[in-house]
């Protein structure tokens, strides 16, 4: 049985929605991204949500929206992927790392909260694999320092604390709608926000700058007078094929967080009573999305002095995995042991230790809505064949 690691949801819906952009012409920005981005912000609660053609992007324009720029600091954990950091840098600002905890492959506030700097002007915490990262401690952080918060809800569809959604609790969110995501649109994302006049920056920034869109330009009069640009913007806008799509996804995304959410509880389940492997957990009133189940293998007390030897020993249980037609994969990777960190900032592994063992010793098991029993069934038995006795 070969088992991936995930597999897109369509149906019959999801294929007419896409096809029917083709019949009414419409194929750039237009109806169907204004009906996903309506759908979008009901289901989270922001009070509005701009489609673009990722969360990078995304990211991207809320930074400029909050005019981080050079000389300015920016906090990112350490244990994300790499396009977390990377737009700090788009913007000419520092990107300055943070430890992560292992317990939650989250930021480490308190580590956080030792880097800020007169020069830190805002913070990018990750609720990564869909669960919400310490946002009431965070939000304080950034009250007490005048930063803005960035959330990175790139896997935080449906991620909740106490009902409310991530992406709402600092000055923007963005999220990714990336086929390893819960819903998809192929490639695309979402920056959600509460204020009106954010919202009318971004709308003009993923358009180049534009100061009204095409859609509402071909609904006025005089048409043909192109736009007024008043400052500069990018070509972050999403197609229609893909708005059309995330309708549709939207539409079943409470099914799919379902789903999920039953196959990891079946997970927890399963694997309990396996000491050498930690499975992912969340704190009492916080809901995880489950865009990943993500474990940590830890036959022994992950310390970084033991690092290498543990990696091999992860590594060759994926591998034996991998042979048995069951994908997995790291979590993520560490941002700093990359190269274009590691030599730029002159980091060593070391700096941010529980990163670097959350990059060697994690573990995503597949999950996806449309897994079987059978299927997990399979995924647990070679888990327990292969792993340490």
């Amino acid at each position: 049985m070969k088992v991936p690691i995930t597999r897109p949801f369509f149906d019959d819906d999801d294929r007419a929605a896409v096809a029917a952009p083709l019949d009414t012409g419409w194929v750039v920005q237009g109806p169907n991204v204004a009906a996903f981005e309506g759908l979008f912000a009901q289901h989270t609660g922001a009070a509005h949500a701009v489609a673009c053609t990722s969360c990078t992007t995304g990211l991207h324009m809320a930074l400029v929206a909050a005019d981080i720029g050079p000389g300015d600091e920016v906090l990112v954990p350490a244990f994300t992927w790499v396009a977390t950091a990377n737009v700090v840098l788009y913007v000419g600002a520092t990107p300055v790392l943070c430890d992560v905890d292992l317990d939650t492959f989250n930021v480490d506030v308190d580590d956080l909260a030792r880097r800020i700097t007169p020069r830190t002007k805002a913070m990018i915490p990750v609720h990564l694999f869909g669960l919400p990262a310490d946002m009431a401690r965070l939000n304080a952080l950034a009250a007490d320092h005048d930063l803005k918060v960035i959330e990175d809800a790139a896997c935080g569809l449906d991620a909740r604390i106490d009902g409310q959604h991530v992406g709402t609790f600092g000055d923007f969110g963005a999220f990714s709608f990336h086929p390893r995501k819960a819903i998809t649109t192929g490639e695309g994302g979402m920056v959600t926000t509460a204020d009106a006049g954010r919202d009318a920056l971004l709308r003009a920034l993923r358009d180049h700058g534009a100061a009204k869109s095409d859609l509402a330009r071909h609904g006025d009069k005089q048409a043909f007078l192109l736009s007024a640009f008043e400052l500069m913007g990018f070509n972050y806008r999403m197609t229609d094929f893909q708005g059309a799509l995330g309708v549709t996804q939207m539409k079943k995304a409470p099914w799919i967080h379902e789903r999920r959410t039953a196959l990891a509880q079946r997970y927890d389940r399963l694997l309990a009573d396996l000491d050498w492997l930690r499975t992912p957990a969340a704190p009492a009133g916080w809901t995880h999305g489950y865009q990943a189940y993500v474990c940590l293998f830890a036959p022994e007390e992950p310390t970084f002095d033991r690092l290498d030897a543990l990696r091999d020993r992860r590594n060759a249980l994926m591998s034996a995995l991998e042979a048995d037609g069951v994908q997995t994969r790291q979590g993520t990777h560490a941002v700093h042991t990359l190269a274009l960190y590691r030599d730029r900032f002159d980091l060593t592994a070391a700096d941010y230790p529980n990163a670097a063992l959350a990059e060697n010793l994690s573990m995503a098991l597949p999950l996806f809505p449309t897994m079987t029993e059978a299927e997990q069934d399979w995924v647990v038995e070679r888990l327990k064949a292969h792993g340490p006795g």
